[in-house]
């Protein structure tokens, strides 16, 4: 202290204009470091499974039981379709195995009788009988497969949700035709969320499977706690095409005289979710490795 106030007004000018760059030399290093060396992005979304959910069987729909944006139970019926084609297709397949049943049985007993003549008819008919058996039990088994396939169409009539959800973008109502294999909605599954960050490459050196993370969903103000899940193995390669393309994630790359590094996904568990917040698939949030 008392060398400082031994300075002159010159002095203690330039001392003060040497700590104020100091300072600012060491913020600018910190945000430097921040903005291209730590392990965050801007460019993180909340996901989850989402399953396109379709009929296994054609037909009119008879009955709705729920609404757009529901709650849904894994196992609860999600709609019907027209069960009276079905039950008349099924009972079809139910007269089918019993005909060809009385076939088999009548092949089966000129088989077994031709069998037993021996010497009196020929190699050639016994054979030939033997045959004809075969084919019977054949066309039984066929008719019975028939008949199975038949009432587990039936079963599935009613469409129900394969796991814990919520029905989104869901517009079905009683009369429509829906055709099997056709998606009628989405499925979200409210117990498979996880975020997506997209980290600049160079970055990547700083993520660890396993490391810490902290979530902050756009208008949010308490952060969701995760952890590293996985870090993607690939990206497209836009200079690269094959026939069938690569099914690997396809990430925009931000560029435009300057090449940027490449964003490559990694994958954040989510641990923690902070009361009131709500999960909506989409929503856009920033990622931050090693958080605490």
């Amino acid at each position: 202290m008392n060398y400082i106030k031994s300075l002159s007004l010159g002095q203690k000018r330039r001392l003060l204009t040497g700590i104020a760059v100091l300072a600012a030399m060491l913020v600018m290093s910190r945000i430097w470091w921040y903005y291209m060396d730590a392990p965050w992005t801007r460019d993180g979304k909340l996901r989850s499974d989402v399953i396109a959910l379709a009929p296994e069987v054609s037909g009119t729909v008879t009955e709705v039981l729920v609404h757009d944006n529901q709650q849904i139970r894994s196992g609860d019926v999600l709609f019907r379709i027209d069960k009276d084609r079905l039950q008349l297709a099924l009972k079809r397949a139910d007269a089918s195995v019993i005909n060809s049943q009385v076939a088999r049985d009548a092949a089966l007993r000129e088989s077994k009788r031709y069998g037993s003549l021996k010497s009196l008819v020929s190699e050639e008919t016994r054979t030939f009988k033997q045959t004809q058996a075969e084919q019977a039990l054949a066309t039984y088994e066929q008719a019975v497969s028939d008949r199975d396939l038949a009432a587990l169409n039936l079963a599935r009539s009613d469409v129900k949700a394969p796991v814990d959800g919520i029905v989104t973008n869901f517009s079905l109502r009683p009369g429509a035709y829906v055709s099997a294999g056709v998606p009628v909605t989405a499925f979200v599954a409210t117990d498979a969320f996880y975020v997506a960050g997209y980290f600049e490459e160079n970055k990547l050196p700083g993520i660890h499977v396993g490391d810490p993370a902290l979530v902050y969903v756009m208008g949010e103000k308490h952060p969701i706690r995760g952890k590293v899940e996985s870090i993607s193995a690939g990206i497209e390669d836009r200079e690269r095409t094959t026939a069938g393309g690569t099914l690997l994630p396809n990430v925009n790359p931000t560029f435009n005289w300057v090449r940027l590094p490449q964003r490559i996904p990694v994958r954040i568990e989510i641990t923690e979710v902070p009361a009131g917040l709500k999960l909506v698939s989409g929503r856009t949030a920033t990622v931050e490795i090693g958080g605490n």
